[in-house]
């Protein structure tokens, strides 16, 4: 395999330190919120966002004149998404099964799906107020059957996100609260005097946020560990190179540390692609963003075939991929490392962030590795339960059970087999003078 880098990544430099500094901030802020519930809460709030109104939860009341203040075409493209989502998230849960089978007479064995009861969901703001991650984690959770359902958004700069809030009201929250960061990721997972504890926490968010959602992982559930987001695409001979110039942009433009990277078969497209992003990046709006992620974390890397580009792609395991071949399905064989894969010219990633259904919470830092992202799934259980209606079908199992436990020296667990191979089989209890009635 020939692989040519005609522009690399920085090679990172140490984080160790900001991470430790960001954990440690962290930790403080959870074990205070520990210690003062709502007071801590409403001190960091003011710290942090300059924000600290008399109840962070918004009334009905409230929230009906938020949405009423949003322009009608803003309410009618978030209401056609979130049907896009809702529509996605359904089949996916019709694929979700329970069952029960009959392993031996009288053996069942079963499968339960049950909705989580209560859920966190995070939708961020700072410099971009995320409308669609209200979509991707409440809809979501309430296709699941997750009966409540508690939405944090922080205020942008002291002010309310009405099409944030809009978006939460319609996705369906039954509670609203305008709280962000640490303090919100605290609330929800440890509970405080006026926010209850829920049992999962959803979305996405900046270096804190997710800290706080590892630290609290095993306290409370969480969707995935999320960072930076990040692009890769693949590009044949005859891709467009200002077509994915514009594509590595649109996810650079996340953040200073967004990873963009194009694999490509043909050296003309590759520094036709790297022009084009030289040329636009000067007067994108988001120049402060997408210059330093293309200038630091983005890669143009040229090999020779298209399955070597695959076998690359994969050594990635990129959040999203974009594959701009002639024939882009060749990717759902040929590649298994990604968080999302967006096929052909005529369908971009910012579809899927945005518009098209699919959730856009997906994971990153090549955790594609072992896992998927956000999907009805993640808000539920999954249980099981047995029930043995044969009484010769749980003297065998006694039997069994006590031969089983004992290679393992578990005594305690062999009687209770063979309890069972006594009482419905007939047969002796060596450690006990117990006779129980023989069953007819």
């Amino acid at each position: 395999m020939t692989i040519t880098h005609l522009k690399q990544a920085v090679p990172a430099a140490s984080l160790a330190g900001t991470r430790s500094e960001v954990a440690a901030t962290v930790r403080d802020v959870l074990d205070d919120v520990r210690q003062r519930g709502d007071e801590a809460v409403r001190q960091y709030s003011e710290k942090f966002d300059n924000w600290s109104p008399e109840s962070f939860r918004l009334s009905p009341e409230q929230i009906a004149e938020i949405v009423a203040s949003v322009p009608q075409q803003v309410i009618d493209d978030i209401t056609y998404v979130q049907a896009q989502v809702r529509r996605f998230a359904e089949a996916q849960r019709a694929s979700i099964t329970d069952f029960e089978i009959e392993t031996l007479p009288g053996v069942h064995l079963g499968q339960k799906n049950v909705p989580i009861a209560a859920v966190g969901a995070y939708v961020p703001g700072g410099r971009y107020p995320l409308t669609a991650s209200a979509h991707m984690t409440i809809v979501t959770a309430k296709v699941a059957g997750v009966p409540r359902v508690a939405a944090c958004t922080p205020p942008i700069r002291g002010q309310v996100p009405a099409a944030t809030v809009a978006a939460m009201h319609l996705a369906g929250a039954d509670e609203i609260y305008l709280l962000g960061g640490v303090q919100a990721m605290a609330a929800l997972a440890i509970g405080t005097e006026t926010i209850g504890r829920v049992d999962l926490i959803a979305g996405p968010g900046n270096a804190y946020v997710a800290e706080a959602k590892r630290q609290l992982f095993g306290e409370v559930g969480i969707d995935l560990f999320a960072g930076p987001t990040e692009i890769l695409v693949i590009a044949a001979d005859d891709a467009d190179p200002f077509v994915v110039a514009v594509d590595l942009l649109s996810q650079a433009e996340h953040g200073p540390d967004s990873p963009a990277v194009l694999i490509t078969t043909s050296e003309t497209v590759a520094r036709g692609a790297m022009a084009h992003i030289d040329a636009i990046l000067p007067d994108m709006p988001t120049n402060d963003m997408a210059g330093p992620a293309w200038r630091d974390h983005g890669e143009v890397i040229v090999v020779d075939s298209l399955d070597e580009a695959f076998t690359v792609a994969d050594s990635f395991a990129s959040e999203h991929v974009e594959v701009l071949t002639a024939e882009p399905r060749q990717a759902l064989s040929k590649m298994t490392n990604y968080g999302a894969l967006f096929l052909g010219e005529a369908t971009c990633v910012s579809y899927g962030d945005k518009v098209i259904g699919t959730n856009h919470v997906l994971p990153t830092r090549g955790s594609a590795r072992f896992t998927g992202g956000l999907w009805v799934g993640k808000y539920l259980k999954t249980v099981t339960y047995q029930e043995v209606t044969d009484t010769s079908s749980s003297a065998f199992l006694g039997e069994l059970c006590g031969r089983a436990a004992r290679v393992e020296l578990f005594e305690g667990h062999a009687r209770s087999g063979d309890v069972r191979a006594a009482k419905y089989g007939g047969a002796e209890l060596p450690w006990s003078s117990h006779r129980f009635a023989t069953s007819g």
